[in-house]
């Protein structure tokens, strides 16, 4: 079976709440879960969370939460690696293991259905222990400059000081979307990023980490360009 696991602990510091903050007229979490049900890559849609508020909100847009996470997996240093291992666990215990298992971010407003289905793809085809979503550096990273503590400026590479932007490699990021994954390699808590990862494709313009209030408002911002809660999901 396949299945989706969207961690959402109730806990956070930043923006209060954020997993069932409004963003676009519904609750954050609520754009996650209809994009993976609407993928109809799933045989369960799981919200792995601590808070009951969270739960009741996941189900209400038509997420399970057949547990509660424990407490030893809800603090602020826990990764991302061993809750998604923790679902995976139970799903096992239940008599029907999941063989391909997808986290997706409760903060990822514009995840689309066609890249989970994508990523899935991609994850079968390539033999990958891992596909995830990436996206593109909007600046030549190899041209990075640091602020010293003195107030003045240093680049990490001095030596491409005077290399033209268009013969430096392209260089890539987790897009924080989505992580397709075979379920042994969640298990087994193997590197993400790593010789045995594929990448999934998505334009930077459909790419907003959300874990400011800066974010959220550039997100909002975004939101608003990119069209209508209906048409999002055709962008």
């Amino acid at each position: 079976m396949r299945l989706a696991v969207i961690p959402a602990r109730g806990g956070s510091k930043r923006i209060p709440r954020k997993n069932i903050k409004l963003f676009g007229g519904q609750p954050m979490i609520a754009w996650s879960i209809r994009a993976a049900i609407d993928s109809r890559c799933f045989d369960r849609v799981i919200v792995s969370t601590d808070d009951p508020e969270v739960a009741a909100t996941a189900t209400m847009y038509g997420a399970e939460v057949p547990f509660l996470r424990p407490a030893g997996l809800s603090d602020d240093h826990t990764g991302t690696m061993p809750v998604v291992a923790h679902a995976v666990q139970w799903q096992a215990a239940q008599s029907i293991p999941a063989s391909a298992v997808c986290c997706i971010y409760a903060t990822a407003p514009f995840v689309r259905a066609d890249d989970l289905r994508r990523g899935l793809a991609i994850l079968e085809e390539s033999g990958a222990d891992f596909a995830f979503s990436v996206t593109s550096y909007a600046f030549p990273i190899q041209r990075a400059i640091r602020i010293t503590e003195a107030g003045r400026v240093d680049m990490f590479q001095p030596n491409h000081f005077q290399t033209r932007s268009q013969d430096l490699e392209e260089a890539w990021h987790d897009a924080g979307q989505f992580y397709w994954g075979k379920a042994q390699a969640w298990l087994a808590t193997k590197p993400l990023f790593g010789p045995d990862s594929s990448p999934v494709i998505l334009p930077r313009y459909r790419v907003q980490d959300i874990d400011t209030p800066e974010d959220w408002a550039r997100a909002e911002l975004m939101l608003k360009a990119l069209g209508s809660t209906e048409g999002l999901q055709e962008l």
